[in-house]
């Protein structure tokens, strides 16, 4: 695992494919630690590694319940990733549009 990881890079984050699957998983709803794991091809301490990861990248939050660590998808965290991504893929899109009108109208003289 990364440093960039470590100090909260949520795209380096989301670099791994079991810390993405993670998400999948918690995006079904709140999940505890074990269910997790069970869930997962890895063991429980390599899944409280990702889920600490994702928490310092902000993907992620846990919830106390007793002995319990609950986690959810941290609402502000995953848009921040939607917003940035959204604002690329608008801007290619843009691009996009502007090229393809500009092919149209060359071609059609």
């Amino acid at each position: 695992m990364t440093r960039a990881a470590d100090a909260g890079d949520p795209f380096e984050a989301l670099g791994d494919p079991n810390r993405r699957e993670i998400l999948r998983l918690l995006s079904g709803g709140d999940k505890p630690v074990q269910e997790i794991a069970a869930a997962m091809p890895i063991s429980r301490p390599a899944v409280s590694r990702h889920l600490r990861l994702l928490k310092n990248a902000g993907l992620v939050a846990e919830q106390a319940e007793g002995t319990r660590r609950i986690y959810h998808l941290h609402e502000q965290g995953m848009r921040a990733v939607q917003a940035y991504l959204e604002g690329i893929w608008g801007e290619a899109a843009t691009r996009f549009r502007l090229l393809a009108e500009n092919t149209h109208e060359q071609g059609g003289r």
